[in-house]
């Protein structure tokens, strides 16, 4: 089977270039033209549905969307770190780190196995996080934004087409963070590359990307003495005075992956009837690394005294730790659609993932032997229907494996759209979820660190429905988890944590309500989004916060005969208090706790936004309630939350 992908890959674009016929040798010129009559070419001082049709972003599903240079309350909520609305994640101290999640509806489940040490991946681009462009002129995005302490945030973004029909895209995002606690630094890099075309008879469309990443982080295990901390002595308003776990340690993921994603028609002429061949490829290599140069045995601290740290438990090494976990996957999916302009899409698919996870040695414990791998081949055959008339849009999909490993995915979604400004959306999806690969294998100089698992598949069951309506948005989803795995601390020595996976025989029952509205009166406006969630458990495995609620109140004017436009106004954020996981740098993961509760604090955000001509401008004074509402905020059990500081940051569109 394996060849067959092979020569699909190279055979299927020189099958389609042999069938086009009469390609144009002046598209240059017609692109030049085409910029002349562009209005982005001379930016007007309002933005023009008329102009941003001309620059478009394609989604892999091919749903389009248009660049969009208005300043929104939206655009307040997504500019950050992860340039996307972060409700529901609570960012460490630093930028760049990682962050706890608030809302479990968040997570988002393959049945295929994934590398692990999910902690580290907020900021790693994924295959669906990748989008393809169609411009009419060249165009760049600039992003800046400045951060805790020496370093910036960069974003810079530029997509050309150099003709009608061909694209290329080039990003990359820089972050570089000391942070105001000790060994904190975030160095992060994140590029890619894009390309898109299609064939003047339409027949053949390609996307494909290239991403290089690299996640640095120092990890400094959170600070040793809550007491200091919360005491308000005025000494360690420094917070680099706060002692921490770790003064070295640091971990690094890395990884490169290669996309490629293209279809050709059969018939020469598009009709009622139509008949496709697809294939897509995705090859990804990665690597998790953990050092740390120097352990830490004890330590002074004015509140407690001598403390004796054996953070991570006994290790293999008394100093220059360095745990390498390498991984590399390919995955190929080959399918036929038939399209029927009255019945929809039918298209029937095979897939072959193939993966190996490895370490450099074998470790033999008196008790049990720790493998180096795990490598395996999944074979699965499957089937999706598409449908999309009037207002009904609608995608199945069922697949199931026929290899050893056993694996399966139902995924049904439904839309109907009433007008512009009524919809309502269901999904539901029943996932046989192969184990993610750090629950069963991990080796490190800890000695307690070590495991070689064969945890049964996860069973996930949910059900969500979205509506957007002219009165409000509200999304319902009810989850129901079997066999579900998690990572634990077993140790009952205080400051020591020996975490180990453990799996959940029993059935957890989640349900989530979350409901956003704003309300608008003249150039004042409000607007809110309120979470509620709740899991049905025997014991405490999935934590989560029963309440999570975001308002801002804010203020919108056009100023200096409309050449500004300016919004300024205050967020409120606030969580309830719940046993929040905490993070474990050795595994890049998270890990149930219940010995201490975070949360019920409220952090207030003042801001100043601007947007001139494409550019905006954004200014924020972040949580500066913290210097009068106590020292109680935390993003994890032993990482405290941001201190109030004040961030400037700009992002520029400009067309040429």
């Amino acid at each position: 089977m394996a060849k067959f992908f092979y020569v699909a890959i190279f055979l299927l674009p020189l099958f389609a270039l042999a069938q086009e016929k009469d390609l144009p040798t002046k598209e240059n010129v017609a692109v030049a033209n085409k910029t002349k009559k562009s209005k982005l070419a001379e930016p007007s001082k309002n933005d023009s549905i008329a102009t941003i049709d001309l620059y478009k972003i394609i989604t892999l599903q091919h749903d389009t969307t248009y660049v969009d240079t208005s300043l929104t309350i939206q655009k307040e909520y997504k500019f950050n770190y992860l340039r996307k609305d972060n409700f529901g994640l609570l960012p460490f101290s630093n930028e760049g780190q990682t962050f706890n999640t608030l809302q479990y509806g968040l997570n988002k489940s393959t049945a295929y196995p994934s590398f692990g040490f999910a902690g580290k991946h907020f900021n790693y681009l994924e295959v669906d996080d990748i989008k393809y462009y169609n411009v009419a002129t060249p165009m760049t995005e600039l992003y800046f934004k400045t951060v805790m302490e020496q370093g910036q945030m960069i974003d810079a973004f530029i997509t050309l087409n150099t003709s009608e029909r061909l694209n290329f895209s080039i990003g990359y995002r820089g972050l570089r963070s000391l942070g105001k606690y000790v060994n904190q630094l975030s160095s992060n890099g994140n590029f890619k590359f894009m390309t898109s075309y299609n064939t003047s008879n339409e027949r053949y469309f390609l996307k494909a990307h290239f991403t290089g990443q690299d996640l640095t982080n120092g990890e400094n295990g959170g600070i040793v003495s809550l007491e200091d901390f919360e005491g308000g002595d005025s000494e360690f308003d420094d917070r680099a005075r706060l002692d921490v776990y770790s003064l070295d340690a640091t971990s690094i993921l890395k990884g490169n992956r290669y996309f490629l994603d293209h279809y050709f028609r059969i018939n020469k002429e598009k009709g009622g009837n139509n008949l496709y061949i697809n294939h897509q490829f995705n090859y990804e290599n990665k690597f998790f690394e953990y050092t740390q140069p120097t352990i830490i045995t004890t330590i002074t601290t004015p509140a407690q005294g001598t403390i004796r740290l054996s953070r991570f438990g006994t290790s293999y090494r008394s100093s220059n730790i360095n745990d390498k976990t390498r991984y590399n996957r390919m995955y190929n999916k080959v399918g036929a659609t038939y399209e029927n302009s009255t019945l929809g899409q039918f298209q029937f698919f095979i897939e072959d993932f193939r993966y190996n996870y490895f370490y450099n040695r074998i470790i033999v414990n008196p008790t049990n032997t720790v493998q180096n791998l795990l490598s395996d081949e999944f074979n699965v055959v499957g089937g999706q229907y598409t449908y999309q008339k009037n207002n009904w849009n609608g995608r199945f999909l069922f697949s199931s494996s026929i290899s050893d490993q056993k694996m399966s995915t139902l995924d049904a979604n439904l839309s109907y759209k009433f007008d512009d400004r009524n919809n309502v959306h269901f999904q539901y999806q029943n996932l046989s979820k192969v184990p993610d690969h750090l629950f069963n294998l991990f080796q490190s100089s800890y000695v307690d660190y070590n495991w070689s698992n064969n945890f049964k598949n996860e069973k996930i069951n949910s059900l969500t429905v979205n509506a957007n309506t002219q009165w409000a948005s509200a999304s319902l989803q009810v989850s129901s988890l079997k066999n579900h795995l998690y990572f634990f601390n077993e140790s009952t020595v205080a400051d020591t944590l020996t975490v180990k996976p453990g799996q959940y025989s029993k059935t957890i029952n989640y349900v989530s309500l979350k409901v956003s509205k704003e309300f608008k009166f003249r150039k004042w406006a409000l607007d809110n989004t309120v979470l509620y969630q709740k899991a049905d458990q025997e014991d405490d495995i999935l934590n989560v916060p029963q309440l999570v609620t975001r308002n801002t109140l804010y203020y919108s004017d056009h100023l200096f005969k409309k050449a500004l436009f300016l919004q300024t106004g205050i967020t409120f954020s606030y969580f309830s208090k719940f046993y929040a996981n905490d993070y474990n740098p050795v595994i890049g993961d998270f890990y149930i706790q219940n010995q201490r509760e975070i949360g019920g604090f409220p952090t207030f955000d003042f801001f100043i936004n601007a947007k001139i001509r494409q550019t905006r401008v954004y200014l924020k004074a972040e949580h500066f309630n913290s210097s009068f509402t106590g020292n109680d905020f935390y993003s994890a059990p032993n990482y405290p939350y941001r201190d109030f500081i004040v961030r400037f940051g700009l992002v520029w569109n400009f067309f040429s």
